[in-house]
């Protein structure tokens, strides 16, 4: 039986091509001109201009001069500049011609009549070419027939999606309903209980601040009896003046750790003065003055490095104020009293932190008071539980709206496609797409991956939008634009990435194939030979 199918198709196809060559020969008309229009240039009349502007002898049709004025009186040569030239092409495709490339030396119908008169000898492979191209056409026409079975398997599956979304989101909408009303139920109960928690901690509120100002005036008082002492200390003479003099015998002050105290040392730990009273080494100098003598006091040593940053810190602040003193001594006083929050801070964070005052422990309340405390912190657990329900609820909402705005193609085609990622590499990297989310770009090294471009819309020809995606907005190129992808989309039995270019800087370029482009089959090349027969 495969025998016999086989001979009647060759047998067919013979048939075909002599019917073509008999037609094609029998019928009288000027060399560049199609089939259909051969009635347009009937050989015993004379000629008229298409536009209706001249009539000549039909001899002159085709005598390689221009007479018409919109060419149609040389199909066949090269004398009109905006000419048109038609290869017949029996067997395969027939083709239009600028009239500019008849006799140019190069074959460009496949039966080469467009160079009849040039030395370039042409063969004549429009029947091979014609078997390849109806082979050619035969397997796309069996892709796309079992692409758009596919295609409509795919297309109830979008469609069944979206149902599925519309009920989940009605459902949705209902819960919201239901968790806004049980948090406000939530957060008046919440700030019931917190009110009668605020009125029974109002006594140990006030306990508490007033243990916490007791502490804090201990700690003053402890403080300033420190610094007094210390100025006694290092006021040698004993005339209530601290002078810069009593302050260079006193290693401790040696900053930079050079082997002697600087004036200019001195001086930074006297607040930029010669020489202060007691009053005023308490309230200025004694925050300079006291993380240098608790490392002296404890006999620590501060690690090489911190110190080496101590010092330069101190040095160029130190320096800074030196010179805004040249220029304004108003402004000198204002930034050295910025540079001493900072040192003080510094200094802190260094030298006092493992004297840090520990925390008194928590006050503990009578037993009616903590059961109102853990109520009041329950209910306000239950309160951010709910709250937080609500926002996912608004999330998840948010979320099936936009996808339910999306263009999911004609009949919801597209649809499966989101949610998923197709990946292509290339001997440098590893391209992802996500339909309808992203495009990335993975170098093989392992760095940072680079976002191509985030979902745009849909960017196809007016005839099918949907052969084209565009995402943009992806990461800004070095020294050039904010990088795009364009995705280039056509029928196949499956998903997946052909190629990846970048034919512009920063301007990518993705071939996919999928199921859900594969539609009505494009025209093959036998109906171009209608015009012929």
């Amino acid at each position: 039986m495969k025998i016999n199918v086989d001979f009647i198709k060759n047998t067919s196809f013979i048939i075909f091509i002599f019917f073509c060559e008999i037609l094609t020969s029998e019928v009288p008309r000027p060399r560049g001109v199609s089939l259909s229009r051969a009635a347009l240039y009937p050989p015993d009349k004379d000629f008229t201009c298409f536009d209706g502007s001249k009539t000549i002898p039909f001899n002159r049709v085709n005598d390689d001069y221009c007479d018409c004025l919109d060419a149609s009186d040389e199909p066949g040569t090269a004398a009109c500049a905006h000419g048109i030239f038609h290869c017949t092409n029996a067997g395969h495709k027939p083709l239009n011609l600028p009239s500019n490339r008849v006799n140019d030396g190069i074959c460009d119908c496949c039966d080469g009549t467009d160079e009849y008169a040039s030395e370039t000898s042409c063969h004549n492979n429009c029947i091979e070419l014609g078997r390849s191209a109806r082979e050619a056409a035969q397997r796309r026409a069996e892709l796309i027939k079992a692409g758009k079975q596919l295609r409509a398997e795919l297309s109830q599956k979008g469609i069944l999606l979206k149902q599925e979304k519309q009920v989940k989101l009605t459902e949705l909408q209902k819960n919201k309903e239901e968790a806004e009303k049980l948090k406000a139920e939530k957060e008046a109960l919440k700030n019931e209980i917190e009110e009668l928690e605020a009125s029974a901690l109002e006594y140990y509120t006030k306990l508490e601040n007033e243990a916490k100002q007791k502490r804090e005036e201990e700690e003053a008082a402890a403080n300033k009896a420190e610094a007094i002492e210390a100025f006694n200390r290092y006021d040698s003479n004993q005339d209530g003046w601290l002078d810069v003099s009593e302050m260079k015998t006193r290693s401790t002050f040696d900053r930079d750790r050079n082997g002697e105290v600087s004036d200019e040392e001195a001086k930074f730990f006297l607040n930029l003065q010669e020489s202060v009273q007691v009053e005023t080494f308490i309230n200025d100098c004694w925050k300079l003055v006291k993380p240098f003598v608790s490392m002296e006091a404890s006999n620590l040593k501060m690690p090489e490095e911190k110190e080496k940053g101590d010092v330069e810190e101190a040095t160029e602040a130190e320096d800074m104020q030196e010179s805004e003193d040249v220029e304004e001594q108003n402004q000198e006083d204002e930034e050295h009293e910025d540079y001493e929050d900072e040192e003080e801070s510094a200094n802190q964070e260094q030298v006092e932190e493992p004297e840090a005052v520990q925390e008194p422990s928590k006050i503990e309340y009578d037993p009616e008071t903590q059961q109102l405390v853990d109520k009041a912190n329950q209910a306000r657990r239950d309160f951010q539980d709910v709250e937080r329900q609500v926002r996912d609820i608004e999330s998840e909402i948010n979320d099936i709206q936009s996808y339910l705005t999306k263009d999911f193609g004609y009949e919801e085609e597209f649809a499966p496609l989101e949610g998923q990622c197709f990946e292509y590499d290339d001997h440098e990297y590893t391209y992802r797409l996500c339909p309808f989310d992203r495009a990335t770009q993975q170098p093989k090294s392992g760095a940072a991956e680079t976002r191509l471009g985030s979902w745009g819309q849909w960017s196809g020809p007016e005839s099918n939008k949907y052969e084209q995606m565009t995402y943009d907005k992806g990461q800004s190129c070095w020294n050039g634009p904010t990088r795009s992808t364009i995705v280039r989309i056509s029928c196949s039995s499956e998903n997946k990435i052909l190629s990846v270019s970048e034919p512009n800087k920063c301007e990518y370029l993705f071939d996919f194939v999928t199921p859900s482009a594969c539609y009505e089959a494009p025209a093959d090349a036998t109906e171009d030979l209608h015009d012929e027969l």
